[in-house]
C-alpha cells in the first residue's frame, strides 16, 4: 500500500496532515519526558552518591577492622558510587545525544509537513487556475463572438447603405476585421488552453499528486527510521544491565525491533482509504461555434491570415521551451546517478539525506516530464493545423472581397449592387481597356526553359470535349478569362464537384487578404489547390520556368506533363471546361433592386446578349462558403427542370463576385402579395386556376423526386395571364424519400400535408414527395 495510490482524495489529504501533527505532538511529548528523566537520572546519581558517602562513615574503630561484611559493604559502596556516575554520564549522553537528535528531528518533520502542505496546494492551485482561465477564456470567446457579430452586421448594412466606398464604410470595415482577429486569435488561446488544461488535469492526476504523495511517504519513512534510532539510543542509555533491567529491556528491545518502517503507515492507509481521483474531462463548447463563427471548427486549430504568424511564434517559444525542459532532465538524471554512485561507493547503504535528495530530483524530474508532455501536445497540435495548409496560400480568416472589387484587375472585377449603372458601365470600360492592354505582351516564342520530356498517351488524349473543340489550344488570340476551363470565383465545393479523376483540372480565382489571386485546382490524390507566384519582375511560375501571362503558364504545366510542384507530384491531364449554364458576369445588367432573399439582394436586369429582361438573385460576398454552396444548389436543380409551372432557369454567374442565378422574370411577383393586393376582385375561377398550376407545378417535381419543403404562397410568383409559377429552391431536396425528426426541422408548419405533421412532429418517420401536392 502507498500513498500515491490510495491517499489522493481531499480526505485523505486533511487525514495526512493530522497524522503529521499527532506525530509532531508526540515528540514534544517525547521531549518533556526526556528532559524529566535526564533530571531524575541526575538527581538519582546525586542521591546515591550522598547514600554512598554516609554508607562509607563507618565506624573506624579497630573493632571491625578485617571484617569481611565491612569489606563487601566498601565493595558494595564502591560498585554503588560506579552505578552513580554510570547514571550521570547516561543522563549526559541522553541531554547531549538523544534529545538534540529529538529537536532536529523535530524541525525537519515540521518543515517537511510544511513543505508537503505547500507542494500539495500550490499544484492544486495550478489546476484550479487552469480551470479558471478556461471559464474566463470561455467568456472572452463568447464577447468577441458577439462583438464579431454586432461589426458584421454594421459592416453589412453600412456596406448597403453607401455602397463600395466611403469612409465610414472603411471604418466599420477596420473594426469588423479587427473583431474578427480577436475573435479568431481567443479561438486559438481557447483551444490551446483547453489542451494545456486537459494534459495538467491528466498529469495531476497521474504523475505530480502521485509523485507528490510518493515523495511524501517516503520522506516521513525515513523519519521513522531516525525515531527509531533514538528510541534505540535512549534505550541502551537507560539499561543498567541488571537481570531486571534486562528482562524489561529485553521487552523493550523486542517492542523496537517490532517497528518496521515499511508497515508503520499500514493500519492508518487502510484506515483512510480513499478511491483515486476521477478525471475530469476539458472539451471544447461546440455553442461557441454554432452562431456565424465562419470557419472556426471545435478543438482544431485556425490557420489563417489573422493567426498564422501568431502560431508560427506560438511554435517556436515551444519548441525553445521544450530543448530548456529536456536540458533540465539530462542534468537531473546526472545528478540522480552521480548521487546514487558515490552514495554506494562509500558504504553499503545509501544515507537518509542522499535518499532524499533522490526523492527530491525524482519529484522535480517528474513534474519536468510533465510540463515536456504538455508542450509536446500543443506542438503537435500546431504542426498538425500548419501541416494541413500543404501547397495552398494561408486562407482568409475575415472574408473581406467585397471590398475590394474597384481595385482589382479585370480577371477579379465584380458587378456592384446594381444601384449605380454608371458603376457598372465603369467597370465593363476597365475591363476591355485590360484586356486591350494584355494584346502587346503575348509570348511570341515558347519560354527558353529545359525541354520537357515527351509525354506518353494517357487519359488526356484520349478524352474528347463535349463541345467537339480543344479548350487548351495555343490560339493567341484568347485572354485568360476568355478560356472554357476558366472558372471565375466558383466556389471551392462546385471545383471538388467537377474535378472527379485524376489530372482534371481548372483555373479559378480567390480574394485573400485584400488581394485577388488565382488558383490552380488538381484532382490529384484528392483536390490539391495552388496559387500562382508572381516574380519580382511580375513573371508568373509555380516552380518551373515563369511566363509573362497566367495562360501561358498553364498551357506550359499542361503541355509537358511535369508536376506541378514537387511535393505533390500533380500533373494536369484533363482540363474541365465550364458548364454550358455558366455565364458572364459581364452579360448581366443589373438594373433595380426588386427584392432580397436569404443570400442577398433579388434585381431586375437585362442579358447584353438579347436585351431580355431577367430575375437576377445575387450571393453576399460575406457569405461562409456552407451558404454559397448552398445558394448555388438551388441553381443546380433548377437547370434540370423545364415546365410552365416551375420558375425556368437561364444561367449561374460565377465568373465573378458577386455569384449570381439568372432566371426569368415572373413580372406578377409573389402569390401571398398578388392574392392580397387583389383579394376583391379574383374570381373563384382564377383561384381555383392558380391552384391547378401550382400542383401541375408540384406534380411535375414530384416526378422528378424533387421535394421542395418550404412551398408557400410567398415562394410562388405570378406570371402573365395569372400563371402561377413555383420558385425558390433554397431548401429542396432531390430524394425519393428524407427522415424528418427533432420537431420537423425547417419544414413550414403552415404548408404541411396532414400525414407529415401527424407523425414528423412525434418521432422521426420517412416522408415522401406526395406529402407536398397536399
Amino acid at each position: 500500500m502507498g500513498f500515491s495510490t490510495n491517499l489522493q482524495g481531499r480526505s485523505a489529504h486533511e487525514a495526512l496532515l493530522l497524522r503529521q501533527d499527532a506525530e509532531l505532538r508526540l515528540l514534544e511529548t517525547m521531549k518533556r519526558c526526556m528532559i524529566l528523566k535526564v533530571k531524575c537520572d541526575r538527581e538519582y546519581a546525586v542521591a546515591l552518591s550522598a547514600a554512598v558517602t554516609q554508607g562509607l562513615k563507618i565506624d573506624r574503630s579497630d573493632e571491625l577492622s578485617g571484617s569481611l561484611v565491612v569489606s563487601a559493604w566498601r565493595s558494595m559502596m564502591e560498585e554503588f558510587e560506579n552505578s552513580s556516575k554510570l547514571i550521570k554520564q547516561n543522563a549526559d549522553n541522553i541531554e547531549s545525544k538523544t534529545l538534540d537528535a529529538l529537536n532536529t528531528m523535530y524541525a525537519e518533520k515540521r518543515k517537511a509537513r510544511k513543505q508537503y502542505q505547500e507542494e500539495h496546494t500550490r499544484i492544486s492551485h495550478q489546476f484550479t487556475h487552469l480551470s479558471e482561465d478556461v471559464a474566463r477564456k470561455k467568456g472572452e470567446y463568447q464577447k468577441y463572438l458577439e462583438l464579431y457579430k454586432l461589426m458584421r452586421s454594421r459592416f453589412e448594412e453600412h456596406y448597403v447603405k453607401s455602397g463600395r466606398g466611403g469612409r465610414k464604410l472603411d471604418e466599420v470595415r477596420d473594426k469588423y476585421q479587427k473583431a474578427c482577429r480577436k475573435l479568431h486569435l481567443t479561438h486559438n488561446e481557447y483551444v490551446l488552453l483547453l489542451c494545456e488544461a486537459a494534459e495538467f488535469e491528466k498529469d495531476f492526476r497521474t504523475v505530480l499528486l502521485p509523485g507528490l504523495l510518493e515523495y511524501q511517504q517516503s520522506v516521513q519513512e525515513g523519519f521513522v527510521l531516525t525515531w527509531r534510532q533514538l528510541l534505540q539510543d535512549l534505550a541502551h542509555f537507560s539499561d543498567f544491565t541488571s537481570d531486571k533491567y534486562k528482562d524489561i529491556h529485553k521487552r523493550i528491545d523486542s517492542s523496537l525491533d517490532s517497528i518496521k518502517h515499511t508497515e508503520e503507515y499500514n493500519d492508518f492507509t487502510e484506515k483512510h482509504k480513499t478511491s483515486p481521483t476521477e478525471a475530469v474531462k476539458f472539451s471544447f463548447d461546440e455553442s461557441l461555434t454554432e452562431e456565424n463563427a465562419g470557419k472556426l471548427l471545435p478543438n482544431q486549430l485556425t490557420v489563417d491570415n489573422l493567426t498564422v504568424e501568431w502560431l508560427r511564434t506560438k511554435l517556436s517559444d515551444l519548441e525553445t521551451n521544450i530543448k530548456d525542459i529536456q536540458e533540465k532532465k539530462t542534468n537531473f538524471s546526472s545528478q540522480n546517478q552521480e548521487i546514487l554512485h558515490n552514495g554506494k561507493s562509500s558504504t553499503n547503504d545509501i544515507s537518509a539525506s542522499k535518499t532524499s535528495l533522490v526523492d527530491t530530483s525524482k519529484k522535480e524530474l517528474n513534474e519536468l516530464k510533465c510540463q515536456e508532455r504538455k508542450m509536446l501536445k500543443q506542438t503537435e497540435l500546431i504542426k498538425c493545423a500548419l501541416n494541413e495548409l500543404g501547397c495552398e496560400e494561408v486562407p482568409s480568416g475575415c472574408d473581406l472581397s467585397i471590398d475590394n472589387q474597384p481595385f482589382v484587375n479585370s480577371n477579379s472585377s465584380e458587378q456592384g449592387d446594381g444601384t449605380e449603372p454608371s458603376l457598372i458601365k465603369r467597370a465593363l470600360g476597365h475591363q476591355k481597356i485590360v484586356n486591350l492592354l494584355k494584346k502587346p505582351f503575348r509570348r511570341k516564342s515558347e519560354p527558353s526553359s529545359p525541354v520537357a520530356p515527351p509525354r506518353t498517351k494517357g487519359r488526356r488524349e484520349s478524352t474528347p470535349h463535349s463541345d467537339g473543340s480543344d479548350p487548351v489550344a495555343l490560339s493567341t488570340n484568347k485572354t485568360l478569362m476568355d478560356e472554357e476551363w476558366f472558372h471565375g470565383v466558383l466556389p471551392r465545393e462546385e471545383v471538388v464537384r467537377l474535378l472527379t479523376q485524376e489530372g482534371d483540372f481548372l483555373v479559378r480565382e480567390t480574394t485573400r487578404n485584400d488581394e485577388c489571386q488565382t488558383v490552380l485546382s488538381v484532382c490529384w490524390g484528392g483536390h490539391k489547390h495552388f496559387i500562382v507566384q508572381t516574380t519580382a519582375e511580375g513573371l508568373y511560375r509555380f516552380e518551373g520556368p515563369a511566363f509573362p501571362s497566367i495562360r501561358e503558364l498553364i498551357l506550359y504545366q499542361f503541355s509537358s506533363g511535369l508536376a506541378v510542384t514537387g511535393r505533390s507530384g500533380a500533373i494536369l491531364h484533363k482540363p474541365i471546361p465550364r458548364e454550358r449554364w455558366e455565364l458572364n458576369n459581364d452579360d448581366v445588367i443589373l438594373l433595380d433592386k426588386i427584392g432580397r432573399g436569404n443570400f442577398g439582394d433579388v434585381y431586375k436586369a437585362q442579358l447584353k446578349s438579347s436585351n431580355q429582361e431577367v430575375a437576377v438573385k445575387t450571393c453576399r460576398v460575406t457569405l461562409p462558403e456552407e451558404h454559397k454552396k448552398k445558394f448555388l444548389q438551388e441553381g443546380r436543380i433548377l437547370k434540370q427542370y423545364d415546365h410552365p409551372n416551375i420558375v425556368k432557369l437561364i444561367g449561374i454567374c460565377v465568373q465573378k463576385q458577386p455569384i449570381m442565378i439568372v432566371m426569368e422574370l415572373v413580372p406578377g411577383g409573389s402569390l401571398l402579395t398578388y392574392l392580397r393586393k387583389n383579394a376583391a376582385i379574383l374570381t373563384e375561377g382564377q383561384l381555383m386556376n392558380m391552384c391547378l398550376d401550382a400542383s401541375a407545378g408540384m406534380r411535375y417535381l414530384e416526378s422528378k423526386n424533387c421535394i421542395h419543403r418550404d412551398l408557400a404562397a410567398r415562394n410562388c410568383l405570378v406570371g402573365y395571364t395569372n400563371t402561377v409559377k413555383i420558385s425558390d429552391f433554397g431548401m429542396s431536396r432531390e430524394e425519393e424519400e428524407y427522415i424528418v425528426s427533432d420537431g420537423m426541422k425547417q419544414i413550414p408548419i403552415k404548408w404541411t400535408a396532414p400525414e407529415a405533421l401527424n407523425f414528423g412532429m412525434r418521432f422521426p418517420r420517412i416522408i415522401c414527395q406526395k406529402c407536398f401536392l397536399f
